[in-house]
Order: C-alpha cells, then structure tokens, then sequence
C-alpha cells in the first residue's frame, strides 16, 4: 500500500514537468532539435539533426539516441526529451524500419546507411 502511494506521488512531481507537445518520434525518424545553449551570461538556440536509432521510454526519464555523421566521424549523443534545455522538437523525415534499436548503422557508411522513407 506505501508504495502505490510513493508511486502516484511521484508521479503527479513527474506531471509538472512533462511536455506536452512533443511529436511522435519513431526509430528511423530523422530529427531536428533545438537546444538551448548558454554562453556567457546570453542564451541561444542551437540546432542538431540526427536519425533516432534508439528510444528508451521512462515516463520523464524517456530519452533517444541521436546519430549523425559529422566531418566523416559517426557522432551519437543521448538527448533526455523532456529537458528544459530542448526548445523544440521537429521530424523531418520518417523511415521504414524493423528493428527497435538501429545500432547496426554504426558499422555501416556512406549509401549503405540509408533508410527507407515513409509516407504517410
């Protein structure tokens, strides 16, 4: 019994921070983030653009895998979406995949990383 109340009571402290107008990210989807960069004492939007190959689901605790390929290095960076610090949210591009987790891309480059498009 204690420990359904612990649960709905941190539930509801997890509710204040959720965002609600986040999109529906897929694996495959190819996104770009704007996040919020401090610099000094001033702020500015800076944005990434990756493919998802990866997405772990916890509530407020739910985060994705980013990939991009930058200067011929393959760079994944993990990106906690509900942050304060993600200003936005935007797929570009969906794909057709059949897997839960892409991280076969790693050892792939060039065309052979490319993903199937979606439309919808």
């Amino acid at each position: 019994m204690n420990s359904q109340l612990k649960s709905i009571n941190i539930q509801t402290i997890e509710q204040k921070y959720r965002k609600d107008n986040l999109p529906n990210i897929n694996i495959g989807d190819s996104i770009r983030m704007g996040l919020l960069i401090q610099e000094g004492n001033k702020e500015r939007i800076q944005y990434a653009e990756g493919v998802v190959i990866a997405k772990h689901t916890a509530y407020i605790n739910t985060t994705i895998t980013i990939r991009k390929i930058m200067q011929g290095i393959g760079v994944e960076r993990v990106y906690l979406i509900h942050s304060p610090k993600i200003q936005s949210i935007q797929v570009t591009r969906q794909s057709k995949v059949r897997r839960a987790k892409l991280y076969y891309l790693r050892e792939r480059s060039g065309k052979a990383t490319r993903l199937k498009q979606k439309f919808t």
